[in-house]
């Protein structure tokens, strides 16, 4: 298959975040990944939809490095990452959440974020114990008022709502400067109420950060994103703005249904 003309384009430019060229993955003889080509500018907000087993996480998983790809290439921000490790795309400022949460349940939401400051700083792997001016423990605290949990930093995370739990992992996502974060299902679970933070967070976020949404809940996915793309059996099959996925009659028919008709 040949790239289209606008991936062309997008090489060597330096305008990019996250650039996909020919990506593929195979388990055994099954395809989750075909031919993938995508490129989302560096502080775009990109939602990718699809039903499940479109392969929406495994080409996250792509990504990040969790799944090596069978063919392709991967660039982020104009550096060919294919195959470096996971730690090392999180360096180069990459950042993920996940589908099921990855938390510290016994610790405060502080302490949840002081970890997570940490573990992307330099002296990450200092044994030396914090003291009150530590600026990991002081991006903590920004960080926590960023997601709204300012009035509970020092709750444990397990009685928080999951509400609050996943707007926790965005803090944490946030910790060390990321360049671009990957959101997969953010939404999910979430009440009416908890949504509607989720996307003032979501949209709160600094410009120059950019970050690619997975999201079954449409009417979150397009309100905090400025381009969608449509994946059906591992391949992605229609790109375009919120409002013309939106009134697209194919996608209607696949993916939005009668509510959105």
């Amino acid at each position: 298959m040949e790239r289209s003309d606008a991936l062309s384009r997008l090489q060597s430019s330096g305008q990019y975040a996250l650039e996909l060229e020919a990506v593929s993955r195979h388990f055994g003889s099954l395809v989750a990944l075909a031919d993938i080509n995508l490129a989302v500018r560096a502080g775009e907000r990109r939602a990718i939809l699809g039903s499940n087993g479109a392969g929406k996480t495994t080409l996250f998983n792509a990504v990040t490095g969790d799944f090596p790809v069978t063919t392709g290439r991967i660039r982020f921000f104009g550096e060919d990452v294919t195959s470096l490790p996971a730690q090392e795309r999180i360096r180069r400022g990459l950042r993920r959440t996940y589908q099921i949460s990855l938390l510290f349940e016994t610790m405060s939401v502080r302490d949840n974020l002081f970890v997570a400051c940490r573990g992307v700083a330099p002296n990450r792997a200092s044994l030396k114990r914090s003291g009150p001016s530590d600026p990991a423990g002081e991006s903590a605290q920004i960080l926590a008022e960023a997601v709204h949990l300012a009035e509970v930093l020092d709750a444990p995370v397990g009685t928080l709502s999951y509400g609050q739990q996943r707007q926790l992992e965005i803090g944490m996502a946030l910790a060390g400067a990321p360049r671009f974060i990957l959101f997969d299902e953010p939404a999910a679970g979430l009440s009416p109420t908890e949504r509607s933070e989720l996307v003032e967070i979501l949209t709160a976020l600094p410009p120059h950060i950019g970050y690619v949404i997975i999201e079954h809940d449409m009417d979150v996915a397009l309100r905090v994103t400025e381009r969608v793309s449509m994946m059906h059996n591992g391949r992605v099959f229609k790109e375009g703005t919120p409002e013309e996925i939106e009134s697209d009659p194919e996608v209607q028919a696949l993916y939005l249904g009668d509510s959105h008709g």
